[in-house]
């Protein structure tokens, strides 16, 4: 069974941030509540952990996973990202958007897109997502928690521990929290200011 941490969604209690790192660091898999939607998260070279959120999800292999980031510089060692998408980019950060972008050589090669060489990532702007950061002290492997048959990312803590009670290990709730998934942009296309793959929360280009 899934351990339920009540967790504040403005100031979250420093023990259930260390019970749900704790946790992370010995493989396990965590439901967590974000600026949009609910997200499934895990080391990031949890390569078990990753075949977890896969299964959940009945994801193929041209999937894109998402690298959380804590903050724009821990993000810039994750992917290359010049001028023109340094400014796009930061201008939505944080936020719920999610951006693909060439992976550097931080990213293990088993979460990047098999013909592509890339990788999504983002900085959301939910407090609680922001503590679990900065508590783990590296980007954490994600994916909207959006199941199969589903266009909606679950938002409700309470249903998320009722429907994967034995396939995840905890569940965070903090309330109300995003309804949309993330507005998915990629930058590797010909389209120098951004393709919009999915259309979620956030406009595009932000404001």
């Amino acid at each position: 069974m899934a351990r339920y941490l009540d967790v504040h969604p403005v100031d979250p209690q420093p023990r259930s941030i260390a019970q749900t790192v704790a946790v992370l660091d010995e493989g396990g898999l965590v439901a967590y509540p974000t600026d949009s939607g609910y997200a499934l998260g895990a080391r990031m070279g949890d390569q078990q952990a990753k075949e977890r959120i896969r299964t959940i999800r009945r994801l193929d292999d041209r999937h894109h996973y998402t690298l959380v980031c804590r903050d724009f510089a821990q993000l810039g060692q994750l992917v290359h990202v010049d001028n023109h998408v340094f400014r796009a980019v930061k201008a939505a950060t944080p936020g719920p958007y999610t951006f693909i972008l060439p992976a550097t050589h931080e990213v293990p090669r088993r979460l990047l897109h098999p013909k592509k060489r890339t990788v999504g990532v983002r900085i959301p702007e939910h407090p609680v997502v922001r503590a679990l950061l900065a508590a783990l002290g590296e980007p954490m492997l994600s994916s909207t928690l959006i199941l199969p048959g589903e266009s909606e990312p679950m938002n409700d803590g309470w249903s998320v521990k009722e429907e994967l009670d034995h396939v995840v290990d905890v569940v965070i709730d903090s309330g109300e929290c995003g309804t949309e998934p993330t507005t998915v942009v990629d930058f590797t296309g010909a389209d120098p200011s951004g393709e919009v793959v999915r259309q979620g929360a956030g406009a595009w280009p932000a404001r």
